[in-house]
Parts: structure tokens; C-alpha cells; sequence
């Protein structure tokens, strides 16, 4: 692989590496060494520092091509759709976590390049900094999570379906191949004997992540910034701060739209909106799209706060539940209860219903029903 890399960029890295231990800015660099880094995508960058690793360029001042390779990515937003995106808005908050992960996945290639080559003294401080940077990586679950659970909803109401399935795949293969990779070098680090393998694994989920955010950045992002409108991002927004994110939020994003659930929204997809997609994604999208018109409420279904449903299915989910439970109201009076298929608890019967729920007990227990209710109704544990 690193042979298929042309040697001027080796050079020009290399250059761009004393520059900065020179104390030249990394606008001073894109400017001076703008025609090459058009020239260097921020997939290929990993590849280049892999070289720079096997001619024996230091790691930390490897690292230091870390913020370079993220304002390449930022250039990268500036030139693709995403340039009037505001900030606080969940996709620059997204784009914001995908500079941080490119930087963790930067680092690890390049410490894995430096084990690939180490001595058995050497490893131990390597699988160390491997082990914190794969700390910090797997937390990017968090990343993926607001991507599979918050966006895909919206692409597969609109029928676009094998785009968030292949994406989704990939990002769960990342992760299982984090936490792999995690246990293995936990596990090197008491018994050394396979840094070699290790080194190359790392190598590899680099990549991976690296071609993950390659593909949020020019495909997927640009996508759902053209087919989603503001209310669905409202409702983005608001569950996004629940899951949380990987960086501070520094600016608050608002919009006065109105919140927008996945079933609440017209999936179709207008013609001048498919010839605005990236070409990559309009050519998937458009071999699936067939728009979800399933109407998930009826007329005779209760609202809950997160859903609805039948009194039928209310009633046959709490006959499935392996507990049985009794309510009573602000009074104090039993104003439900339920029977369990599973376990049976005491005898209920609806002759309790409108009874005080102290008087569903016998006297010697009475007044430690009373203390109970007194300290629920108190927001006691």
C-alpha cells in the first residue's frame, strides 16, 4: 500500500513538519503548501504518516500533523455543501466530533506504526499510549448512536434504506473491532508476545475510522442537510443532548420550527432535491427509494409521552410483564391494578378499585403502607 504513495507528498510532509517545528502557522502552510495538500485527501494522510513512521520521523512531531489533517477536513466542508451550516446546529456538531475522532484515529495509526517497529523495550510505552487512545475512541459510540438513532429514522422515511444499513454495519464493525482491540492490549501489556499483530490491527481500524468520517463528510452529511428540514432537525437537536456529544457545544443552536418526528413526516423526495445530493448518495438512495407511508397511530390509541398505544396492547403488555402492579392515586385510593400471566402475586379483585390502599392490608401492616406512600409522595427512594 504505502508503495502506491507518491513520494512528493512524502517530502512535502516532511517539509511541512519543519515548518511547524519552525513555528509557521497551519494557515501559513495551507497557503504555502497549497497545491500539494489539494492533492493529498484526509483518507490518504494515515498512509503518508505510516511512511513517515518507517523513515524514523519522531512520533511527536507526527502528531503534530494531527491539526493539520483537520483543517483538511474542515477545508473539505468548505467546499461541499455544508458551508451555510450554523453553528450549534447538530450537523456541525457532528462534523466538530469527527475532527476529534480523525485526531484520536491519527494518533493511533501512528503509534501503531511506531510498535510495528519497536523493540521489546520500546513496546510497553507504545501499547500504553495505544491503550489510552482506544480509551478515547470508544467513546465515538456515542458519535454513532446519534447518527443510527436520530438520523437514519429520517432517511428511511423517506424510503432510503441500504445507505443507513451499510453505515450502520460499518460503524458497529468499528466498534467491535475497538473493543477487540482494547482486550488485546490489555492483555499484551501483562503477557508481551503479539505487539507485531496488535500494531497491525490498530493500523487497520485507523483506516477504517478514517474512511468512516471521509464517507459522513462527503456523503452522508451534505445528504441529509439537502432532505431534512428544520423541524426534523429541532427534534435531532433535542434528543442528540440527551445522548450528549464528544465535544464542549460552545454555541447553542435554536429555531423556532416545529419539532418533527420520523412519522410525522411526508417522506417524499422532491426531484430538485435528488439532483442537489452527492452523487454517491443519490445513486444509492435513488435504487431504494420507495417512501415509508405507514401510519403508526390510530384513532383509538392513547398518547403517551413516548408513543402510543392501544388500550388492547396496554392491557397485554402488562399481562407479559413478570411483576404485578397496583395504583393508587393522589387520594390514595386503588384506582388499577394488574395480573400478570407469569407470576401471581396476593389476590387482587376489582372490588379493591376506589378502595384507601391502607385498607387493602391488614391492620398490623398499615401503618407501614401509610410510611411508604408518605415517602414516595416525598420523592423518596
Amino acid at each position: 500500500m504505502s508503495n502506491a504513495i507518491d513520494r512528493g507528498k512524502i517530502e512535502a510532509l516532511k517539509s511541512m513538519l519543519l515548518s511547524l517545528h519552525k513555528g509557521e502557522s497551519i494557515e501559513e502552510l495551507k497557503r504555502k503548501f497549497k497545491d500539494v495538500l489539494e492533492t493529498i485527501s484526509p483518507v490518504e494522510i494515515p498512509l503518508v504518516e505510516q511512511e513517515l513512521v518507517r523513515e524514523g520521523v519522531s512520533i511527536s512531531e507526527i502528531l503534530r500533523l494531527c491539526d493539520l489533517h483537520v483543517e483538511l477536513i474542515r477545508d473539505t466542508l468548505r467546499s461541499s455543501l455544508l458551508m451555510d451550516v450554523p453553528k450549534g446546529h447538530p450537523v456541525s456538531l457532528i462534523s466538530r466530533e469527527n475532527e476529534h475522532i480523525a485526531k484520536l484515529a491519527e494518533a493511533l495509526n501512528v503509534y501503531a506504526g511506531a510498535l510495528s517497529k519497536a523493540s521489546s523495550g520500546e513496546a510497553e510505552s507504545h501499547l500504553k499510549a495505544i491503550s489510552n487512545i482506544l480509551a478515547e475512541l470508544r467513546k465515538s459510540r456515542l458519535h454513532y448512536r446519534k447518527i443510527q438513532m436520530l438520523i437514519f429514522p429520517y432517511l428511511e422515511r423517506r424510503g432510503i434504506t441500504a445507505i443507513p444499513r451499510v453505515l450502520w454495519g460499518r460503524e458497529d464493525q468499528v466498534i467491535v473491532k475497538l473493543r477487540e482491540l482494547s482486550t488485546l492490549v490489555e492483555k499484551e501489556l501483562t503477557h508481551p508476545k503479539e505487539y507485531p499483530n496488535i500494531a497491525e490491527k490498530a493500523m487497520e481500524v485507523s483506516r477504517e475510522i478514517s474512511d468512516l468520517i471521509f464517507r459522513e463528510e462527503r456523503i452522508l452529511l451534505p445528504a441529509v442537510w439537502i432532505l431534512l428540514s428544520e423541524g426534523e432537525w429541532v427534534a435531532i437537536h433535542e434528543a442528540a443532548k440527551d445522548i450528549g456529544y464528544l465535544i464542549p457545544i460552545d454555541v447553542e443552536w435554536a429555531s423556532r420550527a416545529k419539532l418533527l418526528l420520523p412519522y410525522e413526516v411526508n417522506g417524499v423526495v422532491t426531484r430538485e432535491q435528488v439532483e442537489s445530493l452527492p452523487q454517491e448518495f443519490k445513486f444509492a438512495a435513488l435504487a431504494t427509494l420507495a417512501p415509508d407511508t405507514y401510519e403508526v397511530r390510530s384513532e383509538e390509541d392513547l398518547e403517551f409521552e413516548t408513543g402510543f398505544l392501544s388500550k388492547d396492547e396496554v392491557e397485554a403488555i402488562f399481562r407479559h410483564l413478570p411483576i404485578e402492579v397496583t395504583y393508587a392515586d393522589v387520594n390514595d385510593r386503588v384506582t388499577f391494578f394488574s395480573q400478570s400471566i407469569f407470576r401471581k402475586g396476593f389476590a387482587r379483585t376489582k372490588t379493591i378499585i376506589g378502595r384507601r390502599l391502607g385498607y387493602c392490608h391488614p391492620p398490623r401492616l398499615e401503618h407501614f403502607v401509610k410510611s411508604n406512600v408518605d415517602d414516595l409522595k416525598a420523592g423518596k427512594s
